[in-house]
């Protein structure tokens, strides 16, 4: 049984479109152009047997999935674990309740309550708008708005 080229086309479409409708990390694009691959070969007149196919879809797919996903996932800033939260930094919260020099109270920002620790040596009254000036794991570290650092 021969593998005629759009066979690999479609199996090399379906593929990317899964990946593409799925967005689960970039794997299977990898097969998908694999796939696609050894259809353009097949199309340009390369007799292959059936097994060297199915090798060099494997070989293809494989090893292009362990050279290009960890680029291509820092390229796309995918894999960016906690860029969400050190983005905070700069930020201006509200205090939802007085929070003691060097203690840990909650602070309102982008909607939500979090965790935040006086960075200072004064009291941040509650209502008082604070600056974020690090943040540590998922804490907050704050200070009054406008203090000098």
């Amino acid at each position: 049984m021969a593998i005629v080229w759009w066979h690999w086309l479609v199996l090399g479409l379906l593929l990317i479109a899964l990946e593409l409708a799925a967005s689960g990390g970039f794997y299977i694009i990898f097969f998908g152009i694999a796939a696609v691959v050894i259809s353009l070969m097949a199309a340009l007149g390369a007799e292959t047997p059936v097994w060297a196919e199915l090798a060099l879809f494997s070989v293809m797919s494989v090893g292009s999935l362990l050279l290009f996903r960890g680029p291509l996932m820092r390229w796309l800033n995918v894999d960016g674990a906690g860029a969400d939260v050190d983005s905070l930094v700069g930020e201006t919260g509200v205090v939802q309740q007085d929070i003691a020099p060097h203690d840990i109270g909650r602070v309102e920002l982008r909607g939500s309550s979090w965790r935040a620790r006086n960075n200072t040596a004064t009291l941040l009254p509650a209502g008082r708008r604070v600056t974020v000036v690090r943040v540590d794991r998922l804490m907050l570290i704050v200070e009054a708005e406008g203090a000098p650092s």
